[in-house]
């Protein structure tokens, strides 16, 4: 049988060091599942394993797109599964991380089939945008399906800025009849994999402290350098980032240096709530802290396994 180790948990509490021992012990590789750090234009402030990291384990998923690609979660989904099917060939175990919860979903659970849509509502649908922007659509589909609104919010609120996705959502509501939420994970996909699910969590202040360090060090290693030569492409969806966004503003005079750091860490630490909230839906994660043993998570998979 083949095990997907799967380790979750908020930005900044230790997912990377802990793949890496893990794929060291077990003898697998790594998928990567942040949505931020497939874009080779983007290293420091979306916190990419270091050389010295990627060195000690084979990672896939990292800097493999360009800001310029239209990647979807989609995409995703399918290229990480054959990767993922490739791996399994060699080991029967494979360790996917990360903290973008959604892709985490599309990997565990997959995307789902919908109805067909009418042309006419199609058009209906991209005229209202063409006339109001993207808050017609996003109040739209907040009428219409709260659900996966309020989830959009917590874990990707970049999407909310997509107006392709956006309409696609408003319309499959508006086609038919029902929220688009409740198509999703009513297909079962079949996956050549168990899950195995670890997530990681401390104490709130653990966390706040241990973001507010990374952003010093973000900076420290070149992140107003690196978001510098990205503000001229502000607009890419893939740059709707934190720590790139409070950038952009102090470079237009906005804001002062100070004010958009602050603005950095108070944003992330919003983000890592939400992943949280996202990340605690799951009922089969084991939760352990950042402090335990990684002696006892490996007697957990092992045990795990021999469950199954």
């Amino acid at each position: 049988m083949n095990y997907l180790i799967t380790i979750l948990g908020p930005t900044a509490i230790g997912k990377t060091s802990l793949s890496i021992a893990l794929a060291k012990h077990f003898g697998c590789e790594i998928i990567s599942c942040d949505s931020r750090q497939f874009f080779k234009e983007m290293s420091i402030g979306t916190a990419v394993p270091n050389k010295k990291e990627l060195s000690e384990a084979t990672h896939h998923f990292i800097h493999n797109k360009s800001i310029f690609e239209n990647y979807t979660v989609g995409d995703f989904e399918k290229e990480a599964i054959s990767k993922i099917d490739e791996l399994f060939k060699k080991s029967n175990y494979a360790i996917l991380v990360g903290g973008s919860g959604l892709y985490v979903d599309a990997i565990l659970k997959g995307f789902d089939e919908f109805p067909e849509i009418e042309n006419d509502i199609r058009k209906q649908v991209n005229s209202d945008y063409e006339k109001l922007g993207i808050t017609f659509l996003q109040k739209k589909l907040k009428e219409l399906d709260p659900t996966y609104f309020d989830l959009l919010s917590i874990e990707n609120p970049q999407t909310l800025q997509n107006p392709q996705r956006m309409m696609r959502f408003v319309e499959v509501c508006i086609g038919s009849g029902k929220p688009y939420s409740s198509f999703i994970n009513k297909k079962k996909n079949i996956r050549n994999f168990t899950p195995i699910i670890i997530g990681l969590e401390a104490e709130r202040n653990v966390i706040y402290d241990r973001i507010n360090q990374r952003v010093e060090l973000m900076i420290a290693e070149g992140l107003l350098a690196e978001a510098q030569k990205l503000h001229s492409n502000k607009n890419l969806n893939a740059l709707q980032t934190v720590g790139y966004k409070e950038l952009f503003d102090f470079f237009e005079g906005k804001t002062t240096i100070e004010f958009a750091i602050e603005e950095i860490k108070k944003n992330t630490r919003r983000f890592s709530k939400r992943q949280l909230t996202w990340f605690k839906r799951n009922e089969e994660t084991a939760w352990f802290s950042i402090f335990q043993d990684i002696n006892k998570i490996i007697e957990h998979i092992k045990l795990k396994n021999a469950n199954f």
